[in-house]
């Protein structure tokens, strides 16, 4: 198979979707890659390091895109649709559901689109999202921690406190992955943290895995406007795989918050958890409003593009193999989970919730293969 490994042109993201180990691993297997040059420069991943994998190195993004199946990050940009054809694999994240313009255009190039973020593995868990999570979790107190400083219109307020003063609060809504990296952080950082959820089970195992450090609340509408109006630091951390995400802070819980305190929407790639989040850029990261500071880049490991390249190819490698070597039909009914990432198949929705966020028709995968 003719593999394309394009540079990513969403703003400020350096993450490329292959690392020259999984570049290698795919020749040895008996595969074609070409790369774009330069699509790892920026985080060491060098075009000679890609030629010693066996690549081949190509100028620029319409020859990549000749490929029959493109290994990237993010979701196709706009300059990159008019060069997909009807059958390419596209296999990266997507987050169609708050997206209906991408979606539009990806269903005009009939193109095979495998989401990153749905794949499930056979324990129901969202093996290629993981590692992103883990590191959008971290980053958010980074984020958050920063934007907190008055030079960014926070609060003041250092997270940890020092002797005599009181630490600044954390509330955390949702105990997911990027709940749990989050709380491990701000934790760390010596913060007040509570963490919401509606899965007393999870709960639970957060209990039990913090003890008393970490404080546990069910996430009630009244529970979460509670915490979120008297917290420093606000992180959205909801997921509804595939889906929009739920809108748990309300414009009226943003309009009584105190004045300086931060939202990270880690969520925003699904649409955000927040009534007043709108997604930002590592350009431009933050805005105001209603005196509140919003933290939306809807790629925050890409803040991080060299951890979060090898954490994701760590991950993608197997997947990426087995549609190289089976061919995508194989691969998929194979594999359960994996075919729950078949988001669109050839001008169909074939992702349930995408269908009834967007208002398509929904078509079964084990139907169209």
């Amino acid at each position: 198979m003719l593999i394309g490994i394009p540079k990513e042109i969403k703003d400020k993201e350096f993450r490329v979707g292959a690392t020259p180990d999984m570049v290698h691993a795919l020749v040895h297997a008996g595969h074609h890659v070409i790369v774009e040059t330069k699509a790892g420069d920026a985080i060491g991943f060098y075009d000679a390091m890609y030629e010693a994998a066996g690549a081949k190195i190509v100028k620029g993004p319409a020859e990549v895109y000749k490929a029959e199946m493109i290994i990237k990050v993010k979701e196709p940009q706009e300059p990159e649709f008019p060069l997909m054809h009807e059958g390419q694999i596209l296999f990266c994240y997507f987050h169609l559901a708050p997206d209906p313009v991408q979606t539009k255009h990806l269903l005009e190039q009939k193109v095979i689109a495998i989401a990153y973020e749905t794949v499930t593995d056979r324990h129901g868990r969202l093996p290629l999202l993981v590692p992103m999570s883990e590191i959008a979790g971290r980053i958010a107190i980074q984020a958050g921690a920063t934007a907190l400083q008055m030079v960014y219109g926070g609060r003041g307020v250092l997270l940890g406190g020092v002797p005599g003063v009181p630490q600044g609060r954390v509330v955390i809504i949702g105990g997911g992955v990027v709940g749990t990296q989050a709380a491990r952080m701000a934790l760390g950082l010596g913060a007040d943290v509570t963490i919401l959820d509606n899965n007393l089970t999870r709960l639970r195992e957060l209990d039990a895995l913090y003890g008393p450090r970490l404080k546990t609340l069910f996430a009630s509408p009244s529970h979460i406007e509670q915490k979120v109006i008297n917290a420093d630091l606000v992180v959205g951390a909801v997921l509804v795989p595939g889906k929009l995400a739920p809108r748990l802070i309300t414009k009226s819980m943003v309009s009584k918050m105190l004045k300086g305190a931060v939202i990270v929407d880690v969520a925003i790639d699904q649409g955000g958890c927040c009534e007043t989040s709108k997604p930002t850029t590592h350009s431009h990261p933050l805005f105001l409003l209603d005196g509140v500071v919003h933290y939306c880049v809807a790629n925050m490991p890409g803040a991080c593009a060299r951890s979060a390249t090898m954490a994701l190819t760590n991950a993608t490698m197997t997947y990426a193999l087995k549609l190289a070597n089976k061919g995508y039909r194989v691969a998929l009914k194979e594999d359960p989970g994996f075919m729950e990432g078949l988001n669109l198949y050839r001008g169909k929705v074939t992702n349930l919730s995408v269908a009834e966020d967007l208002g398509y028709d929904f078509v079964s995968p084990q139907e169209l293969l």
